[in-house]
Formats: C-alpha cells, structure tokens, sequence
C-alpha cells in the first residue's frame, strides 16, 4: 500500500492545490508513482493546471483526476506510491474521510488572523473526532516577512500543533509559474525554489 498525503482547509485559496503539486512533482522527480486526486470538481483547479502542464510538455509526468468523493478517491490510492489528495475548497463530512485514510493531513494557511482561527478550529475538530495529533501538521503559505512567520509558528504552537519548516512567502513568481503548469519549485528564482523545496522536503520527511 502507497503512500496518502490529505490537504485539508477550511478556506479556499490558502495554498492546498499549490502544495498538491509541489509534492507530486518532486516525488514523480524520484521516480515514485504519484496522482493527484483533485476533490474540488466545481473549480478543478488541478485538473486545469496540469493540463497547462501537458501542453507545455513538462517534466516529470503524473496523474491528476477530479473526484466527487474523497471515498472515491481513496479506493485507488493502492494502485500508486503517493496518493494526493486535494480537498475541496471548505472542510465537509469528506475532510474526516480524508483525515482517516492520509498518513499525513497538511492544512496550509496564511498569516493573518482570520485564517489561523478557523484553521486551528479544524484540526481541533478532526483531533476531537479521533485523529492523532501527530498525523496534522501546518504549511505556512502566502506569508508576508520572516517576523511573521515567526509569529505564525508561536501562535500554531500555542494550540499545541506543529508547523512544517520552511514558509511561501507571497511572490508573483509563485503564481506566474503556476500559471504555467509549473510547480512552485520550478520558478525562475533560484532563492525561492530553495524556500519551496525547503517546506516541501519538510513534508515528505513528515510521512
């Protein structure tokens, strides 16, 4: 049996589909089997970016399908070496299928208050319902300066939970490459791809 990685949030736009596919990139880069499998069939946001991948004929291929169920997703997870799953934009009756079912539940967010909070009260609610502390973990993504990120992780660690290393910083260069088909560890800045392998390692060593 592979591998499931659940990214789960309780706000769209926060970095899961971002994340999605950094980890599938760099893992199909070692030769793992991976899929990406994208639960939010109203938007498909990664569904439509790797088709931009395809046609731009990017290195390394790997499977990205939409689902309407994340209990229909995880019935092929065997079939691969890393299965992703990408929640859909809010937290539903299918986050706790998912949080059972992953190795590792990331829940990305940004800086400011009005993610944190709702953030925190997700993962209070998956740990109320049975899932172990230490399958949860935070991604830092969208943040403005190094003080707040700090901030940021005495906050997360204040609620008793952990935080990845590494952060996003907010870039464009991040978004233009995802525009693309690229993940956020294949932009033109060197420095920034270091900060996204940094946080994505961080979660592979997670597992």
């Amino acid at each position: 049996m592979g591998t499931i990685i659940g990214f789960v949030s309780q706000k769209g736009g926060v970095g899961k589909s971002t994340l999605s596919r950094a980890v599938a990139r760099e893992a199909a880069n070692e030769g793992l089997n991976v899929k990406i499998a994208d639960l939010d069939t109203q938007q498909g946001t990664s569904v439509n970016w790797h088709r931009r991948r395809l046609e731009a004929e990017l290195e390394p291929i790997f499977s990205v399908e939409p689902y309407r169920t994340a209990k229909q997703a995880i019935a092929q997870a065997d079939a691969y070496d890393l299965f992703i799953l990408d929640g859909p934009a809010r937290t539903s009756g299918g986050t706790l299928d998912i949080a059972k079912a992953a190795d590792l539940i990331v829940q990305p967010t940004g800086a400011s208050l009005d993610d944190l909070e709702p953030a925190i009260l997700v993962f209070h609610e998956l740990v109320k319902a049975g899932i172990p502390r230490d399958k949860l973990a935070f991604a830092l993504c969208r943040v403005g300066t190094e003080a707040e990120e700090r901030e940021c992780r005495d906050y997360i660690g204040q609620a008793r939970y952990r935080t990845l290393a590494g952060c996003l910083f907010e870039k464009p260069s991040y978004r233009q490459a995802q525009n693309f088909g690229q993940a956020i560890t294949e932009t033109r800045h060197a420095s920034l791809n270091q900060r996204a392998e940094t946080l994505i390692q961080s979660l592979i060593d997670s597992i």
